[in-house]
């Protein structure tokens, strides 16, 4: 298992990510008991992910920063720098517990709102069903290939190939691939 004494991509991501931790949890006053209740994570997982060790899914870190009152993008990256170039390939890259989804964080703007850039793979089949993010999120989907029904998870709506679709995200929505793997662009404006 990586952890943040090595020096691989995803043991970078693991300090970095216990690092932002360490400083949000300690900033807002919360032991790691108190953090990890609130979160409804195990305490360990807190533990494990502070020492920079462990293999965290989307959900977890979305419940960690929704606990600490954080954009995701937070959690997974450092400030923006003036001039960004991500190429293909590149991004910082989470995936849900079940390993059906992954999101791959391309960037972050400032501009009145936050802005998180991510682009999204889903398997063939897969059902991610995301919690409320933080209030006045909005998320906005462009389908690049597949088929793939999205929206909030009482309304999905299916997408094909250069369809979009904007929707509140501070409320339980769904990504659901259809007969192949899915791929698309998701930008979350937050305050």
């Amino acid at each position: 298992m990586p952890d943040a004494t090595d020096n691989t991509p995803q043991s970078a991501l693991l300090g970095h990510i216990a690092d932002q931790l360490r400083r949000l949890r300690a900033s807002r006053g919360l032991s790691a008991s108190a953090l990890a209740r609130q979160a409804g994570i195990a305490k360990s997982t807190l533990t494990q992910l502070e020492l920079g060790r462990g293999n965290p899914g989307i959900e977890t870190l979305w419940a960690l920063a929704s606990t600490l009152g954080v954009p995701f993008a937070e959690l997974i990256t450092a400030a923006p720098a003036d001039v960004a170039i991500v190429r293909a390939g590149q991004g910082t890259t989470t995936e849900d517990e079940q390993a059906t989804m992954q999101a791959t964080l391309i960037d972050t703007a400032w501009s009145g709102r936050r802005q998180s850039l991510y682009r999204l793979h889903l398997a063939a089949g897969a059902v991610h069903v995301s919690q409320a993010h933080l209030p006045a999120t909005i998320e906005h989907l462009y389908v690049i290939s597949g088929r793939l029904s999205a929206g909030p998870q009482d309304q999905p709506v299916v997408l094909a190939p250069g369809d979009y679709m904007r929707y509140a995200g501070d409320g339980a929505h769904v990504y659901q691939a259809h007969e192949t793997d899915a791929e698309a662009l998701l930008i979350m404006t937050y305050d």
